[in-house]
């Protein structure tokens, strides 16, 4: 078994037909690759196996989880060579990402195969990380399954969530009017832009879907004068941001409930914002979303929704979550298109008014989440667990460079309940927001 980096590499290189960018060390210390570059360090076997057993992303992410898997070095680079390199294949092949891993049932490269089998060692399937997400079973997205994917991601613990976001407990893009700026800074300066598009004003009622920790109602009531609703499925953030609004002295003018926005029947809004949570409806259940929302507002109301995008692809029913993030991180979460989110918008109702991409913010604030995540990692796997914080930093970092790449990006979208009059309240040039 001995070189066993330098027998990877020559397999690797012979299955993605290019140099592999990264050097790997292999459980036995063995290392073979460019110097200087990003280390791909396998700690066990067991890594391989999880490829062999399931070629592709899922594979990966399980033996990152488990921590037979690690990067030294720059993290970001390391994953930006990988990814670039996987899906540059995927793009010329039209296959999914991990195209490189599954032409391994090519006949040509069988011999590789037997190979790799050879390097794992046991042909025996290893047990997933207890991190993931089992097989979940019912049609998606009902009110049950529903609730049960947002306590997967959002009931790991506020005080884990405290040391990633920050004082903020902002969960969301932030906008930055400077790089240099604090993260903290940059979310005040996100809540106010929305407050601003939505026009709040004293006294008028705002309901905010997706509530979180409660720091968009906190901040339009305290600012603003609005009375506000917040809707979460997380009993933890239900719980944190109610102890937060106690303390402000605001809960004679905000509510936190743990319900579901088909379960609202106190209708009409002014206002509503929709920040970060849209990715959770699916696209089966959108139009119902759109629907709903629009049926929630007064004529002439405002709704912002804040919603992550992907890029369009050419026949939009081969579209499927990453494996990585369907088991490990959004379970039943879906991305769109934002022209498909903005068509079913128009199509329930709203005049579309504004639609501003902020994906440069995002990958801003991902990387200063990391920053976080890395400045308290013994105290975050404390606090949730090793896999968990390591699905949080790769999770984290990889999507900031999914947003700096351009494969995905974020969007505020303005949409008015205009009424029958056509009598949107929106001024000439209400770009400035205030």
């Amino acid at each position: 078994m001995a070189d066993a980096a330098g027998r990877l590499t020559k397999l690797a290189e012979e299955v993605l037909g290019t140099p592999l960018p990264v050097r790997i060390r292999a459980w036995d210390r063995s290392e073979s690759g460019p110097p200087g570059a990003p280390v791909l360090v396998i700690r066990h076997r067991r890594a391989l196996r999880r490829l062999l057993f399931k070629p592709g992303e899922l594979g990966l992410a399980r033996g990152w989880v488990a921590g037979d898997l690690d990067i030294e070095g720059d993290l970001y680079e390391a994953l930006d060579l990988l990814a670039g390199l996987l899906w540059e294949r995927a793009a010329s092949t039209k296959a999914p990402r991990a195209a490189a891993l599954r032409a391994l049932a090519r006949p040509e490269l069988r011999a590789a195969a037997r190979e790799l089998l050879a390097l794992a060692g046991a042909p025996v399937p290893p047990t997933p990380p207890a991190e993931e997400v089992r097989r979940r079973r019912g049609p998606l997205h009902t009110l049950r399954r529903d609730k049960e994917a947002i306590s997967h991601h959002y009931d790991v613990g506020n005080d884990f969530y405290a040391l990633v976001l920050g004082p903020s407990m902002v969960y969301s893009c932030a906008y930055w009017e400077s790089p240099t700026a604090s993260l903290e800074d940059a979310q005040r300066d996100k809540l106010d832009l929305i407050c601003r598009k939505l026009a709040l004003k004293e006294g008028q009622r705002l309901l905010d879907v997706g509530c979180g920790w409660g720091s968009m109602v906190l901040h339009a009531a305290r600012e603003y004068g609005v009375r506000a609703v917040g809707i979460t499925l997380s009993e933890e953030q239900a719980t944190f941001a109610r102890k937060r609004i106690a303390e402000a002295g605001l809960a004679d003018r905000i509510e936190i409930r743990v319900q579901d926005y088909r379960e609202i029947k106190d209708e009409p809004f002014d206002a509503i914002s929709s920040i970060g949570m849209a990715e959770h409806v699916g696209r089966a259940r959108y139009a119902e979303y759109a629907s709903a929302l629009y049926a929630l507002l007064r004529p002439g109301g405002r709704l912002l929704n804040h919603q992550i995008a992907r890029r369009p692809v050419a026949d939009e029913e081969t579209y499927r979550v990453d494996d990585f993030i369907d088991r490990y991180v959004f379970p039943d979460g879906e991305l769109a298109p934002v022209g498909r989110t903005v068509a079913q918008l128009e199509e329930a109702g709203f005049e579309v008014r504004d639609v501003e991409g902020i994906r440069e913010h995002y990958a801003l604030t991902l990387r200063q989440w990391v920053a976080n995540l890395e400045k308290h990692w013994d105290e975050a796997a404390r606090l949730t667990s090793p896999g968990r914080a390591r699905v949080w930093r790769l999770y984290m970092a990889a999507s900031a460079l999914s947003f700096e790449r351009n494969r995905i990006g974020v969007n505020q979208v303005l949409a008015v309940r205009t009424p029958d009059s056509g009598t949107s309240d929106v001024g000439l040039r209400e770009r400035r927001w205030g």
